[in-house]
Parts: C-alpha cells; sequence; structure tokens
C-alpha cells in the first residue's frame, strides 16, 4: 500500500474542477469524431467501401480502442499526474492526425503496389487499416483510463466516471454533426483535420496548465491499492457488459441499415442516425453516474436493465417494420433539405433511443457494479470499457459480415433481443437462486436452488424475452423497393385506386446481402423492376431500357474494334449485356460490390440482358468497384460506369476526377469511358459537378442524352484519349453486317433503328458548356463533395430545368460527326428538330 498523493488538492478545489474535465473529455470526443469520418471516408478511397473493408475499419478502430484502454493502467503509473497524462495523450492524437494526413496517400501507393485478391487482399486489407488507425486510436482508447484516476472508487467517485463518458459522447454527437453537415459540405477533409487537431492541442494545453495548478497527483484521502485488485463476484459484470456492447453495435449496423432505406443514404442520414445513437448512449450513461449513487444492488439494476433493454430493441423493431413506413411522410414536402432533415431526426429519436438510452445507463452500472474500496479507478474504467469495446467490436463484424446475409435483419434482431435477455440471466439468475445472506461463493441448498419463486422469475424473463422475440415482424419488401417514397406512394393508392399498378407489385425475388438489399418486383402488366436500398436502379420499361443500352452499345460502336470492356455494377445487367452482342468482344468483366445480384438479374433479366452472367466471356468481379480498377493492371477498350446514385453514402467514390483518371490509364489506345448521369432527384449544382469533374479527365468529352418527347430523363457522358471523331456511314455500314443482326436486334427494341437516330442523341461538348460550367465543384478524393451536393438536391424538381439549360448550349459539331452529306443532313435535321422542341 502506498499513499496516492504527498499533498493532495482540496476536495472544493477537486469538486471545482470536475466540470472543466467534462468540457475537455466532450472536446475530446468532437475531434474523435470528426478523426472518424475522416479517417474512414480516407481508408475507404484505398481498400474500398464493402462490407468487408468497412468491418476492417471499424475492427481496426474499435480495436485501438479497446488496446489502450487495457494497456494504460498497465504501462502508466498510477502516480502520475492524471491530467498530465491525458495532455500527452492528446497532444499525440493530434499528431497523429497531422500524420494521417499527409502520409495516407504514401500508404495508397505501398497497398496499391503490393495489393492481392482473395483472401490475402482482405488480410492485407485488414493490415492497412490496423497500421493506420491502431496507433492513434489507442491513445484514444487511454484517455478514459488516464483521467479516472482522478477521482476514487466510492459510489461518488464511480458516478463520475460515468458523467466522463458521457460528457465525451456528448462531444462526439456535436462532432458528428459538425463533420457531416458542415465541414466537410463546405470544406474538405484536410480542413476537418486541422480544426480536429486543434482542438485536441487546446485541450491538451488546458490540461497542463490546469496540471500545474493542481500539483497533487490524486485527489484521494486515503491509500490506494497499487496491486490489481478484482472483485470475485466481477465476472458475470464484464461478461454482461461485453455482451451490451455486442448487442449495442449489431443493432447499429441492423438500424443504420434500415433506417436509411426510409430515409434515403445520403451522408448526412447516417450522419442523423449515429447522432441519435450517441445522443442515446450519452444522456443514458449520464443518467446512470446518478443513480450509482442512489442504488445499493448495481449488479442487479444492470440485470434488470438488460430486461428493459429486450423491451427497447423490440420497440425499434416493431417501429422499424409497423410504423415508420407508415407515417404519412412525404419526402417532398418541402424542396429545402433542413426542413426534411428535422423530420428525419425526430423519426429516428423516437424510434432508436430507448434502446440506445439503455446502452448508455448499463455503461456507469457496470462500472459500479465492479468497484471494489481502494481499486485503482484507471484499471476499474480500462477493464470494464475494454471489456464493452471487445464485445462491441464482435458485434460489429458479426452481424454485419455474418447474420445479416445469412438470417437476414428480421432473424438478426431476435438474435439481439435474445442476447439482452441472456444478459439479464448471467446477472440475475445467480441473485434469484440464493439467499441473500450468501455471498456469490457461498453454499446453495437444494431447496434454495429449486424454490419456486427463483424458478418462476428465471421464466418470466424467458417467456418475456420469448413474446418479444416473436414481436419482430420482417420489413415490409416495399421498404426496400420505394425506401423513402413509401408512404406517399401507398397514400397515393389510397387516394387514388387507379394508380393501384404502382403499389400492386408482385414480388419475384427479396433478398438481403452483406451490402445491400434488393428487391425484384412485377407489375400486372409484365413489367418489372429491380430495386436496390429503398431505390429503383433498373426495369424492363422501354426508358430505362434506353439508357442502359445507350450506355453500353454507344461507346461499343464509337470504338472501332472493342475487344474487352469493364463495367461498373451489374444491375439488371442490361448495360453489360448490351456487349453480348457486340461479335468483337472476347472480354466482358463486370465489378459488383453485392454477390447476390448477379444471380438474381440473370434469373428475372435473362433476356433484356441476353444471359451475360452465363456468356463464357464473362467474368464477374465481386468487389468495390474502385477497389477493382485500383489494383487491377488489366487494361480494357471500353469503361462503363453505371453506379449507384451519386446521393448514396459512398457512391460519389466512383465520381471523382482521380478516378477518372484512374479510368483513362486503363484505357487501350482508342479506348472509350462511358458513365452514367442522372437528371432526376438531381440538383443543377450536382450535375454540373458531376460533368465538370468528367470534362477535367476528359477535355474532348461528349454528352450524350436518353430524352423522350423532348424531355431529359438522364445523361451518359463519353471520354476518349483522343478528340473523339465518328463516321456516320461507317457506323451504319458495320451496323448493317452479317453479325451485326444481333446488335441491331438489341437497339431497335429500345428505339433506334439507324446509326443517324443512335447518333441524334447527342447533346453537346465540353467546349460547348464552358458558360454553364463555370464555377462548377470539381469533385475529388480529397472533399468528396458530390455525394454532399447532390444529398442537398434530393427533392429538386429540376431536371427538365437542367435538360433544356444544357441542350440550350448545344451546337452540330462539324468536326466530330463526319461522312456521306445525305446522312449529316438528316442527323442535322434531327438535332436541330430536338433543340426546337426543346425552347
Amino acid at each position: 500500500m502506498v499513499e496516492a498523493a504527498n499533498s493532495p488538492p482540496p476536495a472544493d478545489k477537486f469538486t471545482s474542477l470536475l466540470p472543466l474535465i467534462l468540457v475537455l473529455f466532450a472536446c475530446s470526443g468532437c475531434a474523435a469524431l470528426i478523426y472518424e469520418i475522416v479517417w474512414f471516408q480516407l481508408l475507404q478511397l484505398i481498400i474500398g467501401s464493402s462490407a468487408i473493408s468497412l468491418g476492417m475499419l471499424l475492427a481496426a478502430y474499435m480495436g485501438g480502442m479497446c488496446l489502450g484502454s487495457v494497456a494504460l493502467p498497465r504501462v502508466v503509473s498510477a502516480q502520475r499526474h492524471p491530467l498530465q497524462v491525458y495532455a500527452w495523450l492528446e497532444l499525440g492524437v493530434g499528431i497523429f492526425g497531422i500524420v494521417a494526413l499527409f502520409a495516407l496517400p504514401y500508404v495508397d501507393r505501398i497497398y496499391l503496389a503490393v495489393a492481392a485478391p482473395g483472401i490475402t487482399g482482405i488480410v492485407l486489407r485488414g493490415v492497412i487499416a490496423a497500421v493506420c488507425l491502431l496507433p492513434p486510436t489507442m491513445l484514444m482508447g487511454a484517455s478514459l483510463p488516464a483521467m479516472a484516476r482522478w477521482v476514487r472508487t466510492t459510489p461518488q467517485g464511480v458516478s463520475w466516471l460515468g458523467l466522463f463518458y458521457g460528457s465525451n459522447i456528448a462531444g462526439a454527437v456535436f462532432g458528428d454533426l459538425m463533420a457531416g453537415f458542415y465541414l466537410l459540405r463546405v470544406y474538405d477533409f484536410v480542413v476537418a483535420t486541422y480544426l480536429a487537431v486543434a482542438i485536441n492541442w487546446a485541450v491538451a494545453l488546458v490540461s497542463f496548465g490546469v496540471a500545474m495548478w493542481t500539483p497533487g497527483r490524486l485527489p484521494a484521502t486515503s491509500a490506494v491499492e497499487t496491486r490489481p485488485i478484482q472483485n470475485p463476484d466481477s465476472r458475470p459484470v464484464y461478461i454482461a457488459i461485453a455482451l451490451s456492447g455486442l448487442s449495442a453495435l449489431g443493432a447499429e449496423v441492423i438500424w443504420t441499415r434500415l433506417l436509411s432505406l426510409m430515409l434515403g443514404a445520403t451522408v448526412y442520414t447516417f450522419s442523423i442516425i449515429l447522432a441519435v445513437f450517441l445522443v442515446g448512449l450519452g444522456a443514458g450513461s449520464s443518467v446512470g453516474s446518478f443513480l450509482t449513487r442512489q442504488i445499493e444492488h448495481p449488479r442487479t439494476a444492470l440485470g434488470y436493465c438488460q430486461i428493459f433493454l429486450a423491451a427497447g430493441i423490440a420497440w425499434t423493431a416493431y417501429a422499424v417494420a409497423n410504423a415508420m413506413p407508415y407515417w404519412p411522410v412525404d419526402p417532398w414536402i418541402s424542396t429545402t433539405p433542413w426542413f426534411v432533415f428535422q423530420i428525419d431526426l425526430l423519426r429516428c429519436f423516437g424510434t432508436i433511443f430507448p434502446a440506445t438510452f439503455l446502452w448508455g445507463l448499463s455503461f456507469p452500472l457496470a462500472l459500479a457494479a465492479v468497484a471494489l474500496p481502494r481499486q485503482d479507478a484507471g484499471r476499474l474504467a480500462s477493464e470494464v470499457y475494454a471489456a464493452n469495446t471487445a464485445g462491441a467490436i464482435v458485434g460489429a463484424l458479426l452481424f454485419s459480415l455474418v447474420l445479416i446475409p445469412w438470417i437476414g435483419t428480421q432473424q438478426s434482431q431476435r438474435v439481439l433481443i435474445a442476447v439482452s435477455a441472456a444478459t439479464a440471466l448471467i446477472l440475475l439468475a445467480p441473485r434469484f437462486f440464493r439467499p441473500r445472506s450468501h455471498e456469490w461463493s457461498g453454499a446453495r441448498s437444494l431447496g434454495t436452488l429449486f424454490h419456486p419463486t427463483s424458478i418462476a422469475r428465471v421464466l418470466a424473463i424467458i417467456s418475456f424475452a420469448v413474446v418479444l422475440v416473436w414481436s419482430v415482424s420482417e420489413i415490409p419488401w416495399q421498404v426496400i423497393a420505394f425506401g423513402r417514397r413509401i408512404a406517399p406512394t401507398l397514400r397515393a393508392f389510397q387516394l387514388y385506386p387507379n394508380s393501384r399498378e404502382a403499389v400492386s407489385n408482385r414480388v419475384l425475388y427479396r433478398g438481403e446481402g452483406m451490402n445491400t438489399a434488393i428487391v425484384i418486383a412485377e407489375t400486372p402488366s409484365g413489367q418489372r423492376t429491380y430495386y436496390v436500398n429503398g431505390k429503383s436502379q433498373a426495369s424492363n420499361a422501354s426508358l430505362d431500357m434506353r439508357l442502359q443500352r445507350l450506355l453500353g452499345h454507344l461507346p461499343a460502336l464509337v470504338h472501332p474494334n472493342p475487344r474487352s470492356v469493364l463495367t461498373v455494377g451489374f444491375g439488371a445487367g442490361v448495360t453489360a449485356g448490351s456487349f453480348v452482342a457486340h461479335p468483337e468482344f472476347d472480354k466482358i468483366v463486370i465489378c459488383e460490390i453485392e454477390r447476390l445480384v448477379p444471380p438474381a438479374a440473370t434469373r428475372f433479366f435473362s433476356r433484356e440482358n441476353h444471359n451475360v452472367l452465363n456468356d463464357p466471356r464473362t467474368r464477374v468481379i465481386y468487389d468495390d468497384a474502385r477497389h477493382y480498377i485500383l489494383t487491377t493492371r488489366d487494361t480494357f477498350d471500353i469503361i462503363t460506369s453505371d453506379p449507384l446514385d451519386p446521393w448514396i453514402k459512398g457512391t460519389a467514390a466512383l465520381y471523382t476526377k482521380e478516378i477518372f483518371a484512374v479510368f483513362k490509364q486503363h484505357l487501350k489506345p482508342g479506348g472509350a469511358v462511358a458513365i452514367f448521369v442522372q437528371l432526376y432527384q438531381s440538383s443543377e449544382e450536382a450535375v454540373r459537378s458531376e460533368i465538370a469533374t468528367f470534362f477535367d479527365v476528359f477535355p474532348d468529352a461528349t454528352i450524350w442524352t436518353n430524352y423522350v418527347n423532348g424531355e431529359g430523363y438522364d445523361m451518359v457522358l463519353l471520354g476518349q484519349l483522343s478528340p473523339t471523331v465518328i463516321n456516320v456511314d461507317e457506323m451504319q455500314e458495320r451496323l448493317n453486317r452479317p453479325n451485326y443482326g444481333a446488335v441491331n436486334e438489341s437497339l431497335r427494341e429500345v428505339g433506334f433503328r439507324s446509326a443517324v437516330e443512335l447518333l441524334a442523341t447527342y447533346a453537346g461538348r465540353a467546349s460547348d458548356l464552358g458558360p454553364w460550367l463555370r464555377d462548377a465543384q470539381i469533385n475529388q478524393d480529397v472533399n468528396l463533395r458530390l455525394q454532399y451536393i447532390a444529398g442537398m438536391g434530393l427533392n429538386s424538381p429540376d431536371s427538365a430545368a437542367i435538360y433544356r439549360d444544357v441542350i440550350k448550349y448545344r451546337r452540330f459539331p462539324e468536326d466530330l460527326f463526319v461522312g456521306a452529306s445525305s446522312r449529316l443532313i438528316a442527323l442535322r435535321s434531327v438535332l436541330n428538330r430536338v433543340d426546337s422542341s426543346t425552347r
């Protein structure tokens, strides 16, 4: 036994400092969340954004927090001033923030040089994530145990530990919202990082100053045991708090996926969901901190908390499946996104707050349940926090990589309820089956062991859990199909029975994969639609078919002799299937992130996609497309990209200046790149950003439009290594060849009966659109600006206006189209006729 301090500060001085410490912890949490968002987005650009890559990042991030928490009390002496230790940790985190910002480009080069496929590639992704994230996150994880040594393991001291944790989470909420809604929307990763570093170093400076003002090492007036001591009754508590962490992160994975379906998977939605989740944790931890001073048996309280938690999980499962889809919330109630964000915030709060509050409440109860007098508070906080974090790592990986793809979200939520009930039994059953006067290790009589009251309590908990498990419903398939539009769609059916076809689809296929959820449905008239994550992505409707085949046939016919193609995204397979009809191709590579998609699409769209999956020339790569193109050494004659909509989180990484440059590097001489650009559910600013970014890499690129009756629907950007020149006669002669019968049939099915009609989709080029693109924001890896712009324009009704703005700059390109005068005259006539119809 040793004295904790030679001259401890007075109790009143210590008490007066605690509010300042809470502020410091809040600032630390704010910086930590800014780093987390920035680092995850930067590292996803390197190792991809597939579920496996995200799992590796999450495991590395939380693993570092866990290791840092465990290491601090074992490495740093309890005789060191807690504020000084905390200051050095914050200083170190800031240094690593700067290092990461400048080192990641070099990490990118090293990774791309040694990247490998298969299990080796997965291990390598994990190594890269660990190398980048473990050092700073270990320092972050060590901060709570470091500051915990500022208090004693009395009920009052333990309550302050819970408040430290709660204030850190409160700061994290602010950091999440500030980064998601302001810093990264207005600035970039560099500015966000510098701000986080400034916060860390300000916290360090204040901590050093306060440490000089309070020279005592600890505020304790009694001795602290330097040897590790542990409550012999603590093992069930550590198991319980680990299971609590497991269920919390598992629920976050599930509910983020389900809520983003109904709110729209924008970066703002993810920030809202995370903020509400953190608010619940912080509020629960703060309330629990005060309760620990009043509760005589915190372990028993923790057990009952898990029972209520099971009910909270069941409530969220009910709300997501049976309430939220039917709330009369129209996402187009306002074109101003900020109004919709407020509604989404309230919907998330009412849905997930109860469960998150109880998870937050569990942490201070667990601290109080294992605390012993004269115990090192740093070691106490370290062990409880590490157990909780270790469980969270397992939960995040287990649910995202195993359970959801295996048994789906409905059954996974049932698992969450069962885990919480089991956690309650771990804590409460030993209390039920022993006399109150006995300790945990005391003897038990057979009469006590089989006492009817004890058995009845256990059976009551099990029965309650069974009822809750049984109550979990599967989310309606319409949620996956219509997403944020489900409420107005169902409402339209009620008000206008003639719209029955819009909602009376017959579900042909439904699946939940590791990365996405998909539905394939058919209307009574036979129209089949492929939905992904609440959004229609493809169909056999004439308008969709026209776009998908334009994206494939146009670059294939512009290229003089294409032999190989890379298609980003399988979808319904129509774009990739367009190349099957062309006799020259001997290699068709398709990059698809979700394994469910190609077999399902082939089953129901095989006629439309020419059975491309089973064509001997086809090879499907199951990976994030950006990661594949960055790591492959293959080159192609054509690259087509038809990814998810740019407002969906993560998609903007496929529209950056850097990835377009990589596409360009992977083209063979004469090669062409064709990119899809949507006009609907998009703002003019977002479309201008997409086009300007592509033109920045391909300065001679051209625009082609999928117009109907003079109105734009979608666009295709076409770029080549050298200025494009299209001989109309040669293209028509090529189509007239006997072996091009399948190509002609494929074109005729979508309304293109000749080369002139196909080329009449021309809408302009870079040299014409200079005035319109002036001041357009370039989407780059360092800012991913497009996903923030597009997320703000999700409710924009401006598709027709955007199309007219582009078309008004169009001039007939004398140097682009060449050939016999008769066909050029016909093409000029068609383009002029379309122009006049749009003015």
